[in-house]
């Protein structure tokens, strides 16, 4: 364990960054998906259909969807037949995606306040895992891989969405200057939060590479690994099986 984390660009202890985290996603739960749609574009949607698409969800099938909170992947995984466990740490974020889930008549979701790096299910219960946009915000991301792992069978698959660093020449610095001066003024318009908007543009500078993040990946357990970039590596799905 190491003494310190990163929360966006600052150094703050562990403790501290699960409690200030934990701040920004109940302040931002109620307009979560409104400023997801502002923020991409309406793209994030399109992510998502891709990335439960090589999930593959099959019928009767079990899978976790960790920080799943307000029910984006959950229902995409839930329209294929699979059982789905929702768990997020943040109760608020978690509330969002209960009433979404009876505005839609879905009661087969089982909705689970869980710490990803402390899971409370038992070995080898799940057949898949999932998490969009939820690793970065892990203190101890490692921990959070390894319960994974414990959690799935053998044979489970591991399927991770995440912002990453785009490898495409211009792109990329427009993007840079869009992240950084743009998103936090959407966020406070839309929100009224610009500084948890900051936040979450710093997590993504601070977080690993794709090579780094896959050799996490495999550290941690995992065989087969493999990234697919999205708009050259601006998003990317990252994935690997329990063999």
């Amino acid at each position: 364990m190491t003494d310190s984390v990163s929360f966006g660009y600052e150094e703050v202890s562990p403790q501290e960054k699960t409690a200030r985290v934990g701040e920004v996603f109940s302040s931002v739960a109620r307009k979560y998906d409104i400023m997801n749609d502002a923020m991409s574009g309406g793209m994030h949607r399109l992510w998502k259909d891709r990335f439960v698409r090589r999930v593959k969800p099959r019928p009767g099938e079990q899978i976790l969807d960790m920080a799943g909170g307000t029910g984006d992947i959950a229902f995409r995984l839930a329209a294929r037949g699979a059982i789905v466990t929702v768990a997020d740490i943040n109760q608020d974020m978690l509330d969002v995606g209960i009433e979404r889930a009876v505005d839609r008549g879905l009661d087969s979701l089982v909705w689970s306040r869980q710490n990803a790096e402390k899971l409370s299910f038992p070995d080898r219960f799940f057949d898949a895992y999932t998490i969009a946009f939820g690793i970065r915000n892990v203190t101890h991301i490692e921990q959070a891989l390894a319960e994974a792992f414990r959690v799935l069978r053998h044979g489970g698959r591991f399927f991770c969405l995440e912002f990453s660093t785009t490898e495409w020449p211009g792109f990329k610095e427009a993007y840079d200057l869009y992240s950084h001066r743009l998103v936090p003024r959407i966020g406070q318009a839309i929100a009224g939060d610009a500084d948890s908007y900051r936040y979450l543009i710093e997590s993504i500078r601070r977080f690993p590479t794709m090579p780094q993040f896959e050799a996490m990946i495999a550290r941690a357990g995992f065989g087969r690994t493999r990234v697919e970039p999205i708009m050259g590596g601006l998003v990317a799905i990252h994935s690997g099986w329990k063999i």
